[in-house]
C-alpha cells in the first residue's frame, strides 16, 4: 500500500471514531420524553434510576412528576426564603415547648440542621402552593370529624407519666446502628435500664420520647460525646389528653390527610391534561 492510501485510510479511521463517539454521545445525551415543552434525557432517566434503584418506567413516572410539580411552582410564582424558613423553625419549637436553642440542639442529634432547614424549605414551598391551588376548594374540617377522629385513634391522644427504656450508649455512632440492625450486637456499647419521670427530663428527650413506638429504638442523639439511644419498653401511668386540649392536633392531622389527597387528585389532572411527548 503506498504512502497516500495509508494516509488516507488512517484519516477514514480517525473520522469514523469521531462520527461514532459523537452518535454515541448524541444518545446518551439524547431527548426520551418532552413534557409541556420541558426535556427528560436518557441522562436523566439514567441518574434517577441510580439514585432511587427503581425500574426505567418508575423512573420516567418521577421525573414527570417532579417537572408538572416544578412547573406548577412557576406558574402559581412560589418561592421561599430564609425569613420564612426561620419563622416555621421558630413555631415548631414552641409547639414541643421548646426554647429555638434547644430545638436546634434536639434536631442536630438526629441529622445536620442544614439538611433539616433544606426539608423545611421544601415544606413551606409544598404548603404554599396548596394554598394557592386549593383556595376554597378544599374542605375544611368540622367538629364532628374531628370527634370521629379522636375516638377512633384515642392512643395517639395518651401522655405517659413514666417510660421504661434501655439506654444504649458508646463512643461511636456506628456501634448503635449495628444494635438497630442486629440487636444482639453490643459489642462497646453500655447498656442500662432505666424509668425515666416525664417531669424530670428535659425538653430534648422529651421530644424523642414521644416520636418513639413502644417496642422501637428511637433516633440516635449526642450528649457531649457519647451517642445514645434508647429502646423504648413501655409508656405507662398515661394521661389521656381531653378532645378539646387535642383539637388543634386533630385538626392539623386531618386537614394535612384532606391536602394530600387533593393535591394528589390535582397532579393526576395535571398529568392527564399535560403534553407528554415520548420520544424513545
Amino acid at each position: 500500500m503506498t504512502i497516500f492510501y495509508k494516509s488516507f485510510f488512517l484519516r477514514l479511521i480517525f473520522v469514523s471514531l469521531i462520527s461514532y463517539t459523537s452518535l454515541q454521545a448524541g444518545l446518551i445525551n439524547a431527548i426520551s420524553v418532552v413534557v409541556n415543552n420541558d426535556i427528560i434525557t436518557l441522562v436523566d432517566i439514567d441518574d434517577k434510576i441510580k439514585e432511587k434503584q427503581i425500574s426505567k418506567t418508575n423512573a420516567i413516572k418521577v421525573l414527570i412528576d417532579e417537572i408538572l410539580y416544578k412547573q406548577a411552582l412557576k406558574k402559581e410564582n412560589i418561592g421561599v426564603d430564609d425569613f420564612d424558613i426561620d419563622n416555621y423553625i421558630e413555631l415548631l419549637a414552641k409547639q414541643n415547648n421548646m426554647k429555638i436553642h434547644e430545638f436546634k440542639n434536639a434536631v442536630i442529634q438526629q441529622e445536620s440542621y442544614t439538611s433539616f432547614r433544606s426539608k423545611i424549605k421544601k415544606q413551606i414551598i409544598h404548603q404554599k402552593l396548596l394554598q394557592s391551588i386549593s383556595a376554597s376548594n378544599l374542605k375544611k374540617v368540622s367538629d364532628d370529624d374531628m370527634k370521629i377522629y379522636y375516638n377512633n385513634n384515642i392512643e395517639q391522644f395518651i401522655k405517659p407519666l413514666k417510660t421504661d427504656v434501655k439506654v444504649y450508649s458508646s463512643l461511636k455512632k456506628s456501634d448503635l446502628i449495628d444494635v438497630k440492625n442486629n440487636p444482639m450486637s453490643i459489642n462497646n456499647i453500655n447498656v442500662e435500664d432505666l424509668t425515666l419521670e416525664n417531669t424530670k427530663i428535659n425538653a430534648k428527650i422529651k421530644y424523642i420520647l414521644a416520636h418513639t413506638k413502644e417496642k422501637s429504638f428511637s433516633t440516635i442523639f449526642k450528649n457531649k460525646k457519647i451517642f445514645n439511644m434508647f429502646f423504648v419498653i413501655k409508656k405507662y401511668d398515661v394521661k389521656t389528653i381531653k378532645f378539646e386540649d387535642a383539637k388543634a392536633k386533630i385538626f392539623e392531622i386531618m386537614m394535612k390527610e384532606r391536602e394530600n389527597e387533593f393535591l394528589k387528585n390535582y397532579f393526576e389532572t395535571l398529568k392527564i391534561t399535560a403534553d407528554i411527548k415520548v420520544i424513545r
